[in-house]
């Protein structure tokens, strides 16, 4: 059996070439194993000849220090990527995760904000920096239109946008391509934008593929759209992070009438099961209203 000099390193290439994730998972799966080899080497044991019991005695120090349910999942779910390459590239013979189960997590519910706060946010952008008003009221208008996720609309160039037919191409996780239909008041922003503030932006710079632009020209990155973001939705008196404003496109679509597999296409799911949360949400909120207006209830 050969010897690897970096197990981890080769491990984390493995999942950039063949399964194609995005940066940002790679990263997690760095964080969380690194820390698990650092333990593996406390007990002086080996990345390539550590036993199960390693693993559960590993997954008792995270639960002692207080780490939640999904934080222990998907610590589990990166050793056991870990172990079962191990075994697919012949470094060893037995799979030491095989028999770990996940610890049971309660379902958390996405949160949706109501069609009223959402346009709250949306007034709101009139009342920001004038040189930023146009790009950030677009890419808010943009993520609620289209359900995308922050790394997805950061990432955006120029030429996956056809405004003329009303659609956008989406590179999500995994570098899997989708296309999401543009609502008219995102594209009427998005037009405004292109050909306003984004010039200015631009001539810093030259030229740039990426549609959304920092004031000096670079790519605008994820936290500074999550500054904007907050700070529109504070001038609006609303907590709202861009993962809220997926949430409450996936909610709403499916309170006006979509299919769920038209939505799961749309958000970029994988497995359906994923977007079937939101018939839960949708529901609860169907109880709720219930409550409070039916005489009977």
């Amino acid at each position: 059996m050969r010897k690897d000099k970096d197990p981890l390193g080769d491990f984390l290439a493995y999942l950039a070439a063949e399964k194609g994730l995005s940066k940002n998972t790679l990263a997690s799966y760095g964080r969380d194993l690194a820390r698990f080899l650092k333990s593996l080497e406390a007990r002086d044991a080996s990345p390539l000849s550590f036993s199960h019991w390693h693993i559960v005695e590993y997954m008792d120090e995270l639960r002692q220090k207080g780490l939640s349910a999904a934080t222990l999942a998907r610590n589990i779910s990166s050793i056991r990527g870990f172990s079962g390459y191990q075994v697919f590239s012949g470094l060893r013979g037995d799979d030491p995760s095989r028999l770990l189960e996940t610890p049971k997590l309660w379902q958390r519910l996405p949160k949706a904000l109501p069609l009223e706060q959402i346009r709250k946010v949306l007034d709101k952008k009139e009342d920001g920096p004038a040189r930023f008003r146009e790009r950030d009221g677009a890419m808010i208008e943009l993520m609620y239109s289209c359900g995308l996720r922050v790394s997805e609309l950061t990432g955006l160039k120029t030429v996956d946008l056809n405004l003329d037919a009303g659609f956008v191409r989406v590179t999500g996780k995994g570098s899997k391509e989708r296309v999401v239909p543009i609502g008219g008041r995102a594209v009427k922003r998005l037009k405004c934008y292109m050909s306003g503030s984004r010039e200015t932006h631009l001539k810093r710079r030259g030229h740039s593929e990426f549609f959304f632009l920092t004031g000096r020209g670079a790519p605008m990155t994820r936290q500074r759209f999550w500054q904007a973001l907050n700070f529109y939705a504070s001038l609006a008196g609303i907590k709202l992070s861009p993962h809220m404003l997926r949430h409450s496109f996936a909610t709403h679509m499916l309170e006006g009438g979509a299919d769920l597999r038209s939505l799961q296409k749309m958000l970029g799911h994988s497995d359906i099961s994923t977007t079937q949360v939101y018939t839960k949400v949708s529901m609860d909120r169907a109880k709720r209203v219930y409550t409070q207006h039916h005489p009977r209830a």
